[in-house]
């Protein structure tokens, strides 16, 4: 049966519409490449519950933030609220200590830490990598990701020296875009000399691209992909901007069709990398299309999948694991490893 046929008789997909030339497309390049495993991330810096899956109960990958719910940049996408859910950590020892009672008591197995960036789109980790190397020492086996945002070779040196495992940074293609939502005075060449610095350590790399991020609009993704795909990254995850964070009347939505065909160019520009999906994209019927679309593509994993995604990944025939970490980082010997450390401590 084709894909677009056996789509339909997903019951959570019964009321999605789905682009039947995308969605061709995307079946025949699969015929032609071995199936790829693709792992549904459903870390615990949320609730999380489908109709497939459940998550974990155990605060075991939480999301710190250095600045709590501040800023200096308050873009236009964003306007902080992404920062809202993070556990606040604004001195070096409330991290630690935070760190160590979760560890006692969630059976903690990492952590990201984050925060609101300066006006030049920077973030100050300095007081804090005397505490994550202090964590790693004392407990090797946890794992730390870190938000970048822009910064030069020196201080990625300084995050590899600590023993950050996985570093994240956005990758915007278009000036425009910088100036206009980000109201930021920085170019699209200082993006990229911060994924260039960030690959010289030996610190996973996973750049984020965030599609739709003009205004709902498609501009600068295509250069994005250009940049990324010129350097060894470990991985490259895509989210969706979604309008309910933006200031009200300046975003649309893009289209899932739109959407789509962006995996599809990334997993055809990256086709040796990990390509996944990251946690933000519109929720609601936009999301089980995009999640469906996003399996059909073959990226190899999304974070919080939506209902119907285990079934559109059996229906064609793709193998799939779940862990309780965020996609971005590995736990283990990769994918099989990834549910083993999951939540059944």
């Amino acid at each position: 049966m084709a894909w677009i046929d056996a789509l339909a008789d997903i019951e959570d997909l019964e009321d999605a519409s789905f682009d039947a030339s995308l969605v061709d497309e995307f079946e025949r390049l699969a015929a032609g490449r071995d199936s790829r495993p693709i792992r549904f991330s459903t870390p615990t810096f949320k609730e999380y519950a489908s109709t497939e899956l459940s998550g974990c109960n155990k605060n075991s990958f939480p999301a710190f933030s250095i600045t709590a719910g501040a800023c200096g940049l308050n873009c236009d996408h964003c306007q902080k609220k992404i920062l809202e859910p993070m556990i606040p950590a604004t001195n070096p020892g409330m991290l630690d200590s935070k760190v160590r009672e979760l560890i006692a008591t969630e059976g903690l197995n990492g952590f990201l830490l984050s925060g609101g960036s300066n006006k030049r789109n920077e973030i100050n980790y300095a007081r804090y990598l005397p505490v994550v190397e202090k964590l790693k020492a004392d407990f090797p086996g946890i794992k730390v990701a870190i938000h970048s945002a822009l910064l030069d070779e020196a201080r990625a040196k300084a995050m590899e020296s600590a023993g950050v495992d996985t570093v994240m940074m956005d990758v915007i293609g278009a000036k425009q875009t910088i100036n206009e939502v980000y109201k930021l005075d920085r170019s699209v060449d200082d993006f990229e000399a911060t994924l260039a610095a960030l690959c010289t350590t030996s610190m996973e790399v996973t750049p984020h691209i965030v599609i739709g991020l003009h205004y709902g609009q498609i501009l600068g993704e295509a250069n994005a992909l250009d940049i990324v795909s010129r350097y060894p990254i470990t991985a490259l995850v895509l989210v969706v901007i979604m309008p309910f964070y933006s200031k009200p009347g300046t975003f649309v939505t893009p289209s899932t069709t739109d959407v789509g065909r962006i995996f599809g160019e990334a997993r055809e520009r990256l086709p040796d990398k990990q390509v996944l999906l990251g946690c933000a994209r519109p929720p609601g019927m936009h999301k089980r299309v995009t999640d469906a679309y996003a399996i059909m593509a073959g990226l190899d994993g999304i974070a919080f999948p939506a209902d119907g995604a285990v079934s559109v990944a059996h229906t064609i025939g793709r193998p799939f694991v779940q862990a309780h970490s965020c996609c971005s980082i590995k736990l283990g010997g990769g994918i099989n490893a990834a549910v083993q450390r999951s939540c059944a401590a």
